[in-house]
């Protein structure tokens, strides 16, 4: 199973819509995850036209002077518990690597956050907001960050990232894919 990751797209304030070659790196997924700040429902529409799309709701989703988000998309929620390729997948728009600090309260360890915000442990957590691609395995949970195609590490609009996450025989893994070698390629 071939899963397209993206997160933070900010469209139209990184631009017009999406960039062709993140339509080129998600040609036959299976499915799309969307981590949040689409910034336009319009964004999921788009993606759909390659494969069926799950998105998390982001801070800047239907926020201050955009437009509304409907409520009753099924597509969207706050956080997402998958069953993919037969793991718990985990889709949030802001998860952070939890700091686990001896003498303090365990609300901040992984196994808290997973209980909060998926009602229990999933196999792979994949977020965003950042704008900054990483995959981590942390506790032996996959940790997946694709990162922004439009906002790369919060900069100027430009090329960014995106991510694959495959699942085969049960086993996950991830990869960031970076545009702007796509778009190499493409000149080449």
């Amino acid at each position: 199973m071939r899963i397209g990751l993206v997160s933070d797209t900010h469209i139209p304030e990184a631009g017009k819509e999406l960039p062709p070659q993140l339509y080129e790196a998600f040609d036959k997924v299976d499915l799309i995850l969307h981590a949040g700040d689409m910034h336009i429902i319009q964004v999921l529409d788009w993606l759909e036209n390659l494969a069926p799309v799950v998105a998390a709701r982001g801070n800047g989703d239907g926020s201050s002077g955009r437009p509304p988000f409907p409520d009753e998309d099924p597509r969207v929620k706050y956080a997402h518990n998958l069953k993919l390729g037969g793991l718990r997948v985990g889709l949030i728009h802001w998860f952070p690597l939890p700091r686990e600090v001896p003498g303090l309260p365990p609300n901040n360890t992984l196994a808290a956050f997973m209980e909060r915000h998926f009602g229990g442990p999933v196999d792979v957590v994949v977020c965003g907001d950042t704008h900054v691609a990483r995959v981590d395995n942390h506790q032996g949970v996959l940790m997946i960050n694709s990162g922004s195609p439009t906002l790369p590490n919060n900069s100027m609009p430009r090329l960014g990232t995106v991510a694959m996450l495959t699942i085969e025989g049960g086993v996950p893994s991830a990869e960031i894919l970076q545009l702007t070698e796509l778009a190499a390629a493409d000149r080449g």
